[in-house]
């Protein structure tokens, strides 16, 4: 059976995700957040959403954007 490269749990109903090219398993969508979802480059939180990208950073909201001193940015709608 398939193992999830985050828990290591061989589990018959593993899935793949490609992500640049790149394979990855998993057993869960959970495990795939924690592995490949990106942090908030503020308070660190995984971004599950759209977030919000400038100069190279990602922040979950806008909120944590203008906290960096990035401005004008707005959350998705």
């Amino acid at each position: 059976m398939p193992r999830c490269e985050t828990c290591g749990n061989d589990y018959d109903k593993a899935f793949q995700v490609v992500m640049a090219g790149t394979p990855h398993t998993f057993d869960s969508f959970e495990c795939a957040i924690h592995k490949l979802a990106p942090n908030c480059a503020h308070c660190g939180m995984r971004i599950i959403g759209h977030g919000v990208e400038t100069e190279g950073r990602m922040f979950c909201c806008a909120n944590c954007a203008s906290e960096e001193g990035r401005k004008g940015l707005r959350d998705r709608m």
